[in-house]
Formats: structure tokens, C-alpha cells, sequence
């Protein structure tokens, strides 16, 4: 098995373990034995990878996105995780557009700040990072919002 799928297997595991075996029986509609194949190593089951549908459902659940860390690492990404945060579907994109603006201003402020004395100093790119990290989260929001309503 190459080292790709090895990787992916082990991440695989972690996930459902995470939620735990019986819960993730449940989200996902599979036996245990199913999702045994699914991170098994034996040759028989070499070629065998969860459903993205099931990764996204027990993902949901767990603590941390386990695959989904996995593929963007294999990438070359890398994934914020705030464990705090969940993209809520309720505001809907009026929302969104008044909050993308509320965060825009509170960098511009940061930024301006920063500049002042023509250097940004360490803890100033801390806070722009926050910002445009927070910026950032509004985006997604506002990207969800956007599809669903694009059916």
C-alpha cells in the first residue's frame, strides 16, 4: 500500500474513532464492519476510502476534520480550525454583507494603526492577522449562504 493511501487510512481511523464506533455507524448509515474496511490495512481492502458524504458527516461530529486535514496536508495546505466556530446557516446574506463590512473596517482601523510610524511591528501583524482571519470567516459565510440560495 503506497504511502498516500497508508496516510489516508490512518486519518480515517482517527476520525471515526474520534466520534466513536457506534455513533459513527449512525451518522453514517454503515456497519462497523464496513467502516473497518475503510481504514483497514490488509491488501484486500487497499483500495477501499470512505464516501465523502460519510467523511463530511462524521466530520460534523467529531472534534477535528481528521480527512479533510489529511487531503489538504497531501496538498500542500493547510486548514485554520477554530473548534469554537461552526458556519451557522441562520442571517442569510444581508448579514453577511453587513458583517464583511463591520470586519473590513475593523482591519482598515488595524492597518491604519500599524502604519502610523511607518513600520508594523510584530504584535500589529498578529492583529492584522486576526482580522483578516475573521475577514476570512465572514467570507465562508457569505460563500455558504450564497450556494444555498443558488440552489
Amino acid at each position: 500500500m503506497g504511502s498516500v493511501q497508508s496516510y489516508l487510512k490512518k486519518h480515517t481511523e482517527a476520525l471515526v474513532k474520534d466520534v466513536g464506533i457506534e455513533a459513527a455507524c449512525q451518522l453514517t448509515g454503515k456497519s462497523k464492519a464496513t467502516l473497518g474496511r475503510y481504514y483497514s490495512d490488509a491488501d484486500e481492502h487497499q483500495d477501499r476510502f470512505m464516501p465523502v458524504d460519510a467523511v463530511a458527516a462524521l466530520e460534523e461530529a467529531a472534534r477535528y476534520p481528521h480527512v479533510t486535514s489529511a487531503l489538504a496536508e497531501l496538498r500542500g495546505s493547510t486548514l485554520s480550525h477554530d473548534p469554537d466556530r461552526r458556519n451557522a446557516p441562520d442571517g442569510g446574506v444581508n448579514s453577511d454583507v453587513v458583517a464583511l463590512s463591520q470586519r473590513f473596517a475593523m482591519l482598515m482601523a488595524e492597518y491604519h494603526q500599524a502604519i502610523e510610524d511607518g513600520v508594523i511591528s510584530i504584535n500589529e501583524a498578529k492583529r492584522l492577522l486576526r482580522e483578516t482571519v475573521a475577514l476570512q470567516h465572514v467570507l465562508i459565510d457569505m460563500k455558504l449562504h450564497l450556494e444555498e440560495e443558488a440552489g
